[in-house]
């Protein structure tokens, strides 16, 4: 399994969950875990993901979403796990 970790934020707007999803089903990315919340009016989302069977490589993944991200009018970050599971043994 190789996992990721998948934030978006920016100004709620209709259709942020179904594009980010739709963009990762398309690439077989498997989601894991979602959760969302909307703050006086600012969309916060994070999915933790599978990319073991995505047909792009990590870095093409990484620019897509943020490409997306531009597109819709939020921020995408994609990051391996491993970022977050190695900084705390340092």
């Amino acid at each position: 399994m190789n996992k990721a970790i998948i934030t978006v934020v920016g100004q709620d707007t209709v259709g942020i969950i179904a594009r980010v999803c739709t963009y990762l089903s398309q690439h077989n990315v498997n989601v894991l875990d979602i959760s969302q919340t909307i703050i006086d009016g600012y969309f916060n989302m994070m999915m933790i993901v599978d990319y073991a069977n995505a047909d792009k490589d990590f870095g093409a993944m990484v620019g897509n979403l943020e490409d997306l991200g531009d597109d819709i009018g939020v921020r995408i970050r994609c990051q391996r796990v491993e970022i977050f599971t190695k900084m705390h043994r340092i």
